[in-house]
């Protein structure tokens, strides 16, 4: 991160939801969706994090309803969802609740029909042959041109816009890396003075840090998976994370997942990819030096690909399985200093837990407190020897409730996990 820019206070000890407006409810509205924001944040959500709510392109559109990635006009709101006062309400809403509100900003393209092709047919790269279009072989958009000083602060004049009519607290840029970073600084330099806001890059650019907060940890997500496929063993994880502390500054927050609307849509679900292991993953993802991110769905849990160019509405069955589950992290949090993301004085120390072909344990400390973090990637039960780890003292096992004195022998269940919490007095 550049001296010039540091991450908002209240972000350290977040989490981010995402939000799939479409598939979320029945109707797939803004309005409808508003209603489970009381029910999410009494999980212990900090962040929505809305994937583009902007009308969609028509032309060379995919499936039925088109990706919300494909915009045809940034400043306003696709009649699906509602209407612009509909989101603004949203977000007054969301901050009575004590959430914060981030919103989808795609920079490096737009649709075929976006309204800059007519009114600004110079905000867009041109082939050899003088046409809009696309490098990646994405066939619904087209990219923008970064060198045309318009463009520039068109686009920041679009991010301000969501900032002064609907009060946003950030952005999650698409595909972050497609542009350039000195735009990304000119962009922040510019924004920060309106209000604290939020940046989280969809890369893994370590010069990205510069100017962005938060980014992306998909080396983790393709370790975890290649350990549930017995291609890695669990000292993969010990290479991805000695990486990501050796070349990432140290106050960069990595954002951590085990699924999101990219990874279920086109690889599936979480537990097609990462099978039984998949909630020992989801506490790693909530504990370790980070953010840790939720998809819509996942605290039912949802088991479903979700389409990503029609309508598939997620099937609620109204009991909310991982409620509990989640609640359990994401409120410790919020609560628990050692888990704040980025504390210069926090220490995250591996432990030898006498099993590590099988089992992966850590702590996190921060003034006096403390979270010991033991996963069983494995389909046996597993005894824990706490002996050599040098700690002492109470804890309690945030799950189950039991309280524990260390040094002890600790049981965990196939593919289970044990979270526990040093209490005090």
């Amino acid at each position: 991160m550049s001296e010039a820019f540091h991450p908002v206070e209240w972000s350290l000890s977040s989490n981010i939801y995402e939000v799939n407006l479409r598939q979320y409810t029945p109707e797939g509205t803004i309005a409808a969706f508003s209603r489970q924001m009381p029910r999410l944040r009494e999980m212990g959500v900090d962040i929505l994090w809305f994937m583009p709510i902007t009308p969609i392109s028509v032309a060379k559109r995919l499936g039925s309803l088109g990706s919300y990635y494909s915009c045809s006009d940034y400043t306003a709101v696709n009649p699906e969802f509602g209407t612009l006062d509909d989101f603004a309400r949203l977000v007054k809403d969301a901050h009575a609740l004590g959430l914060k509100v981030i919103i989808d900003i795609v920079a490096n393209h737009t649709g075929w029909d976006h309204r800059w092709t007519r009114e600004h047919p110079e905000y867009y790269r041109r082939n050899l042959d003088g046409n809009f279009f696309d490098p990646h072989g994405w066939e619904d958009v087209i990219d923008l041109n970064y060198d045309n000083k318009d463009l520039r602060k068109a686009m920041i004049g679009v991010m301000q816009f969501w900032i002064e009519r609907c009060d946003v607290d950030g952005f999650r840029c698409d595909m972050a890396m497609l542009v350039p970073l000195d735009f990304w600084r000119e962009a922040r330099t510019a924004l920060d003075p309106l209000k604290p806001l939020f940046w989280f890059a969809e890369c893994e650019e370590i010069a990205y840090h510069e100017v962005f907060d938060a980014t992306y940890t998909w080396k983790l997500l393709h370790t975890m998976e290649a350990i549930w496929r017995k291609e890695s063993g669990l000292s993969g994880l010990d290479e991805v994370f000695g990486y990501y502390a050796s070349q990432f500054p140290a106050d960069a927050l990595r954002v951590y997942f085990t699924t999101n609307h990219d990874e279920n849509s086109h690889s599936g679900s979480e537990y097609e990819r990462l099978g039984d292991s998949a909630r020992a993953f989801a506490v790693l993802c909530a504990t370790w030096n980070g953010l840790p991110l939720i998809y819509s769905g996942q605290e039912m849990p949802n088991l479903k690909r979700l389409k990503f160019f029609d309508k598939d509405p997620i099937e609620w069955t109204g009991r909310y399985e991982l409620n509990d589950f989640y609640k359990a992290l994401l409120t410790l949090r919020e609560r628990n200093r050692a888990l704040r993301a980025g504390d210069p004085e926090g220490v995250t120390t591996r432990l030898n837990t006498g099993v590590d072909d099988r089992c992966f344990g850590f702590s996190r400390t921060a003034g006096q407190d403390e979270v010991v973090v033991l996963l069983n990637f494995s389909a046996g039960w597993v005894k824990m020897d706490t002996t050599w780890w040098g700690m002492k003292g109470g804890y309690k096992d945030i799950f189950t409730a039991r309280d524990w004195v260390l040094p002890a022998s600790i049981d965990v269940s196939p593919w289970g996990y044990a979270v526990l919490e040093k209490t005090r007095g």
